[in-house]
């Protein structure tokens, strides 16, 4: 058996550590994805996985390259569709773009399909956890609100929660991971409380104040879903009505990633000035 030092070492090696240490190249990729460039973003994750074809965090980057801009391109990471229930709750109007949703589940597969042989080696491989965990909390997103399958949205919401409970029992570092039972706590208990009683969803009752702290997690500590949990959980605080840690937030992403028309026009709406804003704290 191998010593838990030989095993770092092999899992570096292999690639496989990429989601829990920063690796230069993927943290470009995720810098493109911030400031809208998805297709720069997806040649940087191309890259990656040609080189490290047995590690499923690349594709599951990949994927979320899609996922991300058909967000952007729906107005899914924007107060105006946070702020109505509507939306927020039932999901977008009109239908997403079927070539960029059939190369994100086309990733995800592939994702799923590395972790599966990694976890028959070893079912504690962090890496392989971490990529069902991602992969789970994007695919409900997309069945929950660009494909409005709702039931499968909770039933993938449900399925993240738990392999993030068994990731951060083997790596308590793997703060990106906190955004899936952070964002499902939320979510649910922006629901009704009958809904809620009717769901009592395997563990995840519902609660806004421990999703928005459990998102906070990832928010302050993430290595790659950082800046994606910064603007989730300041959607979520316009949502409440805790405009400072908004506009904080906001103010952070803005400065961070100068050239996102995303971050410049939300923080612009958060305080109150037209887009874009000047930057310089409220």
């Amino acid at each position: 058996m191998l010593t838990s030092a030989a095993s770092h070492a092999q899992t570096t090696t292999d690639g496989s550590d990429s989601a829990f240490t920063e690796v230069p190249e993927l943290k470009e990729g995720f810098r493109l994805l911030y400031v809208q460039k998805y297709p720069e973003a997806r040649e940087k994750f191309s890259s990656w996985t040609s080189g490290h074809p047995a590690d499923p965090f690349g594709f599951m980057a990949k994927a979320a390259s899609y996922l991300f801009e058909e967000f952007y391109r729906q107005g899914v990471m924007t107060s105006e569709f946070f702020l109505d229930d509507k939306k927020f709750l039932r999901g977008i109007e009109g239908k997403p773009d079927p070539e960029r949703m059939k190369n994100f589940r086309a990733l995800l597969e592939q994702a799923r399909k590395l972790s599966a042989e990694r976890l028959a080696k070893d079912k504690h491989d962090a890496a392989a956890l971490f990529a069902l965990t991602l992969a789970a909390g994007m695919e409900s997103n997309a069945d929950s609100i660009l494909e409005k399958k709702h039931v499968d949205g909770l039933k993938r919401m449900k399925e993240a929660n738990e392999h993030a409970k068994l990731l951060l029992a083997e790596r308590p570092d793997a703060n990106d991971a906190w955004v899936a039972p952070g964002s499902a706590n939320y979510i649910i208990g922006c629901l009704s409380g009958g809904v809620r009683m009717v769901l009592w969803f395997g563990g995840i009752h519902g609660d806004k104040k421990l999703g928005m702290e459990l998102v906070g997690k990832t928010a302050e500590k993430g290595r790659y879903l950082a800046p994606f949990a910064k603007v989730l959980l300041a959607l979520a605080a316009r949502r409440e009505k805790q405009d400072p840690l908004a506009k904080k937030l906001l103010y952070q992403l803005t400065v961070e990633f100068p050239d996102s028309p995303l971050f410049a026009a939300e923080y612009a709406k958060a305080i109150g000035r037209p887009i874009p804003a000047e930057i310089k704290p409220d």
